[in-house]
Formats: structure tokens, sequence, C-alpha cells
């Protein structure tokens, strides 16, 4: 079976930075980031969720963050220097990144945004995103990551 590539994949592989891909079911509904690293058996600590959020500004912002652990909208809004920041609401992503809840990749979308890696990554070689759709995570080098995204490491958990 041919696999589709999504803006993600073709950006890396413009940039021939390498990649290794891992599907997983989602027949389940089961496509929280905990039950994704479960299903491509990788540990919690090196599989990252992308959440997007808007800032009183308008400006939006990515933040990738460990599955298991959850964003402190109060360092993001630090890290931005926002009055406030709130999620954006499932229903606006796909507008905004081009990618739908559970297919939301760091990389390739719609416009350039601020992202931000949880300073926990630092300590990694390799980490694993969503490749830009349900059902599909990438493998990568933290530093291709980090070039791909354009992203700042900050402090982001709880």
């Amino acid at each position: 079976m041919k696999q589709t590539k999504t803006n993600a994949i073709r950006l890396l592989e413009q940039n021939e930075k390498p990649y290794t891909l891992f599907s997983y079911p989602v027949s389940d509904g089961k496509i929280d980031g905990q039950s994704v690293a479960r299903k491509i058996n990788k540990p919690e600590h090196v599989v990252y969720k992308t959440l997007v959020a808007q800032g009183k500004s308008g400006a939006i912002y990515v933040a990738l963050i460990p599955v298991n652990e959850e964003l402190h909208l109060k360092k993001l809004q630090k890290v931005t220097a926002e009055k406030k920041v709130n999620m954006l609401l499932a229903k606006q992503l796909h507008d905004v990144t081009n990618y739908v809840r559970g297919g939301c990749s760091p990389i390739g979308m719609k416009k350039p945004y601020p992202t931000f890696i949880d300073s926990q990554a630092a300590q990694l070689d390799t980490i694993v995103v969503n490749a830009g759709k349900v059902g599909l995570q990438m493998e990568l080098r933290l530093s291709d990551l980090v070039e791909a995204a354009n992203a700042q490491f900050a402090e982001l958990t709880i």
C-alpha cells in the first residue's frame, strides 16, 4: 500500500532530513498521545503531542509537550509575552494549520508559527511527533525538528 505524503513528510524529504514513519490503527478511536505511544511501542517521554494555542493578541503559537504531560498555559503566556493564551478549538485547527485533531504535525503547517518544544526534550537525540495524518507518527533527530519547525525550547509543562 502506497503511503500518502503529508506536508511534513514532503518538507523533510526536500531538506534531506531522515525520519522513520510509524503507522498505527485508529479504528478503536484511541488517538490520544499515551495510546499512540503504546501502539507504536515507544516510551511516552519521547512521543510529543502538538498543541496549538491563540494569544489575546490573535497570534497563533505551537507547543510540543510529552504525551504524558499537560501544557501549563501560564508558562506559554510567559514565553510568548501574551496577557492570555487559550487552546485553539478543534474546529479551528484545520483552517489555521491545514491539519486535523490527532493529525497535527509541527512541521509543514499552513504558515510558520512561533513553536516551542518543552525543555525536557533537550536531552533527547530523537523525538516522535505526528507526521501530519491521524494514524501516522514520525521519529526524527531533535535537531532536525528544531530546524524544520524553527522551534525553540521553553518550560511548558506543569
